[in-house]
């Protein structure tokens, strides 16, 4: 534990200077920490995770094992990216070819979780709640709550907060069996009601 900085890094982890790295965080083994990235606090990176400049993640976000977060990724607090998933970039990369400073946004929303060796194509944001299942190439744009598979990527349903498939009543209103939250369909549009 770095007592002055208050986050734990593994010895073998390397840490830039210039990167911000909240209180209670944890980073393991052969991570790769480059400067100009912020991570919130109570976060947890896992083996061999490289955040790159000016990555953002939030509070409690965790990153799994063998996960690579490039330049452009944003994540809010509370979210779950699986073991070896994947983010891209640039939409069109070639090795002779320079693209920095052409990097696209990728938001990825308060809540959400990606599958383990999920791939999200660059430019594409993943809604609140969403859940990306294993392995599903992404596309385009992910509305909260979705439930996305496949490659590509689509959507099969809808999730709760608590990682439930939500099965919605002919008045649209779907309860999660393990909160008992109540959440409502209208319009191709979920949003929770209790």
């Amino acid at each position: 534990m770095d007592q002055a900085e208050g986050y734990y890094a593994h010895e073998t982890a390397v840490i830039d200077a210039g990167c911000q790295i909240g209180m209670g965080t944890r980073i393991w083994h052969f991570s790769h920490i480059m400067s100009g990235c912020k991570i919130g606090q109570d976060c947890n990176l896992g083996q061999n995770v490289v955040i790159s400049p000016d990555v953002v993640l939030g509070d409690r976000v965790k990153v799994q094992n063998n996960v690579s977060i490039y330049t452009g990724v944003i994540c809010e607090d509370e979210v779950f990216l699986g073991p070896s998933m994947v983010f891209t970039n640039v939409i069109n990369p070639r090795s002779g070819v320079n693209r920095r400073g052409q990097y696209q946004t990728t938001l990825v929303k308060f809540g959400a979780s990606i599958g383990a060796n999920a791939t999200i194509v660059c430019g594409h944001n993943i809604g609140k709640f969403a859940f990306i299942g294993a392995g599903a190439v992404v596309t385009k744009e992910v509305p909260d709550y979705a439930l996305v598979i496949g490659n590509p990527a689509r959507q099969t349903g809808w999730m709760s907060e608590y990682g439930h498939k939500l099965k919605f009543d002919e008045q649209g209103i779907a309860v999660c069996p393990e909160s008992g939250q109540k959440y409502q369909l209208i319009d191709k549009t979920v949003k929770r009601i209790s």
